[in-house]
Order: C-alpha cells, then structure tokens, then sequence
C-alpha cells in the first residue's frame, strides 16, 4: 500500500516533501502532479524502480524516459547542450514541453535510447520542484499513462485505485489537467515533432493546424 500525501499546489508542505523525496531515495516509484499532468518517478541510479516504472506503463528501452530538472545548468550536465538548443530550451522553460537531446556521459547507460538520447524537462510546478530541491538531482520520470488508458490519470484517488499495490507513495495537489507535454526532438539540425501536447508548438517552426 503506498503513503498518500496531501499537499497545497503552491506550497506544499517541507514534512510531506521530506518523506516522498526519502521514499525516492530508497528505491521507491512515486506519482506526483507537474503542470501538464500526473507523472511516474524514481531516483535516477535506481535500475530496479526505473524497470518497475517501465512495467507500470507497459513500455520498453525505446520508449524515452524523462530526466525533471531544477533548471538548464542541471540539464546541461545531463545532456549535449549547444547554443542554438540552449537558446531554444532557454526561451521555453520552465513550461510543458520535454526536449529530446544527445545525453552526457553522467547519464546511466541503462537509462538511455537506443540513439543514445534522453528526454529533459523543467516544471513550472511548485510540486516537482520542491522534490527536485529536496532531492538535489534530476527524478527520472514518465507521464503516468496506463496502458490500457488512452489519456493520463489526473485525480490522485483515481491513481491510488489503480496502483495502490504498485507505488511507494503518492503526492495529491489535486487536479493539474489531462493535457501531456509538447515532445520535441533538438538533437539533429532541426527540431523534430514528436507529439504535440500542452506547449505551444510555433516557436519551433511548427504550424499549428486550424480548427475545423
């Protein structure tokens, strides 16, 4: 059964903080809300969590995995950042987007794409960047999408129901929406659309289709 914390959106509590960011640690696999929708983490170096994480949302290696940030100078020591990405990411962070770039080598092998790639992002949620803050590094993370659900859960009752038996803790701020974030691919020489979601997709040169 996982530990459920009620907690304020825009100030949650440093206790409850505390005790999932000490449940991360210890090898356990929390849902928690962001500012497109509820996600799956875990601490990085774990293997065994992030294979629960994967097998919770029925994927495998070459679906990509999500390093959370604090901010760019931590995504940059997790990822190949140039300037022209930097100024991309610069300009649209913090916010719903996940950017898609060559890793590091701080990265774990285990944690990579089979293109040796990994998927970045900074919230704009005062939840995950309280973890973040407490935890002192990135929370590998997934948006918490089952696989027999065509869209993310959203209500931290509905998760507890589903997964109760399969999570170490859960972090309920209440709803924070349904839409995922804008995937976007700036490894290569030109950004690529990988799925378009709750950020806009137009400062990257993308048209956005009209309404019909």
């Amino acid at each position: 059964m996982s530990e459920f914390f009620s907690v304020h959106p825009e100030n949650p509590q440093p206790r409850s903080i505390k005790a999932a960011v000490e449940i991360i640690r210890a090898g356990g696999v929390v849902a928690y809300p962001t500012d497109s929708c509820y996600a799956l983490g875990c601490h990085i170096g774990d293997k065994a969590a992030m294979e629960r994480i994967r097998r919770i949302r029925n994927v495998d290696e070459r679906h990509h995995l999500t390093l959370m940030c604090r901010d760019l100078s931590e995504v940059g020591q997790f990822a190949k950042v140039d300037n022209i990405q930097y100024r991309l990411i610069k300009a649209n962070t913090p916010g719903n987007y996940t950017f898609i770039l060559r890793a590091s080598k701080d990265v774990p092998r285990r944690l990579l794409h089979p293109r040796r790639t990994i998927g970045v992002r900074i919230p704009d949620h005062t939840v995950p960047l309280a973890l973040l803050a407490e935890l002192g590094e990135p929370l590998l993370s997934s948006t918490l999408i089952l696989p027999d659900h065509g869209v993310a859960l959203n209500d931290a009752e509905e998760i507890r129901a589903y997964l109760d038996h399969q999570l170490d803790a859960i972090i309920d701020a209440g709803s924070c929406g349904l839409d995922v974030t804008t995937v976007i691919d700036i490894s290569g020489d030109a950004p690529v659309l990988l799925r378009e979601g709750k950020g806009d997709i137009r400062p990257f040169g993308f048209v956005k289709e009209a309404l019909h």
